[in-house]
């Protein structure tokens, strides 16, 4: 394996693209992530997704001029030329399809939530991944944020018994319902609770507050809540319930960004270690989601495994 790799970037239409080759290609960055460069990238962009659309042009300006990343006309072309491959395109639509694009290449691929928008898409690219022998992490970058893996490294006052998270649950009709903000709340309860989850209910308010609140049921009793408010601005919090006790945690307290420790995450995979989290959580939190969504419509329990 390479000491610095080639990093190729599918998707500029997101702020992760420039947050990421800044943590990467810059050095003196208090947080620097070593490993690799980002050396390529393919714009993208969704003309019906508003944030993409108004965004896509001004972060592949600041990859070219800033950072000195190629510019290319096909993700292909990335894909051949790059050691490893970051999917960052922020319509979890169109993650299938690149996917699909990109993986005769057979490089490792990071792909940044949402991994997809739908359980089936998600099924898919694990399947592709799986059978051409393609390494493919996805997460949020909560999962990795320090005083959420702080605490549970550090805490020795029982199994997680239950958590309650709270974050930001913006919706983007392009991105149905709670994949587009309210996954980063949902990734914070798996962190918590592990995979294994039964049942999940949704509710939600209109106004004044604009609350959601997901309520999952795992398989050996257990309970765990996301909940958020549409309202931008809401930071993110949880609290961890133990045997003996229960426990605040301030995620947005800390100096670290949670985009560095995600990215020292990406850096160990692309450099050939297995992934930290597997596919079948990454799978059931898709799946989490999905449900989610059909209870916030329906008003139902519905079951994960159906």
């Amino acid at each position: 394996m390479k000491e610095s790799l080639k990093i190729g970037i599918i998707g500029t239409d997101t702020s992760h693209s420039t947050a990421f080759t800044e943590l990467l290609n810059n050095r003196d960055h208090p947080f620097h992530v070593a490993g690799g460069k980002v050396v390529s990238a393919f714009a993208g962009g969704s003309d019906d997704f508003e944030l993409s659309r108004s965004r896509v042009g001004q972060f592949a300006s600041k990859l070219r001029d800033h950072h000195g990343v190629k510019m290319y006309l096909h993700p292909e072309q990335v894909a051949e030329e790059a050691d490893a491959i970051m999917l960052l395109s922020a319509d979890g639509r169109i993650h299938k399809e690149i996917f699909e694009k990109i993986a005769v290449y057979k490089k490792p691929v990071f792909i940044d939530k949402p991994f997809a928008v739908s359980y089936s898409d998600a099924q898919a690219i694990a399947a592709q991944a799986k059978e051409m022998d393609i390494t493919i992490m996805s997460s949020s970058a909560l999962r990795y944020a320090k005083a959420l893996t702080d605490e549970l490294e550090q805490n020795d006052s029982g199994i997680v018994t239950g958590a309650d998270c709270y974050g930001p649950m913006v919706i983007e009709p392009t991105q149905r319902g709670y994949f587009w903000y309210g996954i980063h709340s949902i990734e914070m309860l798996y962190t918590l609770m592990g995979p294994g989850c039964k049942y999940v209910t949704s509710m939600r308010t209109e106004a004044p507050g604009a609350e959601e609140i997901i309520i999952g049921e795992w398989s050996n009793g257990r309970i765990g809540t996301a909940r958020g408010s549409r309202m931008v601005g809401t930071p993110f919090a949880a609290v961890v319930h133990r045997e003996n006790q229960h426990t605040f945690i301030d995620i947005d307290g800390g100096s670290k960004p949670f985009y560095a420790s995600l990215l020292e995450q990406v850096m160990r995979v692309f450099k050939g270690d297995a992934p930290p989290l597997d596919m079948s959580i990454t799978l059931e939190i898709i799946r989490f989601i999905e449900a989610a969504n059909e209870s916030r419509e329906t008003g139902k329990r519905i079951g994960l495994h159906t």
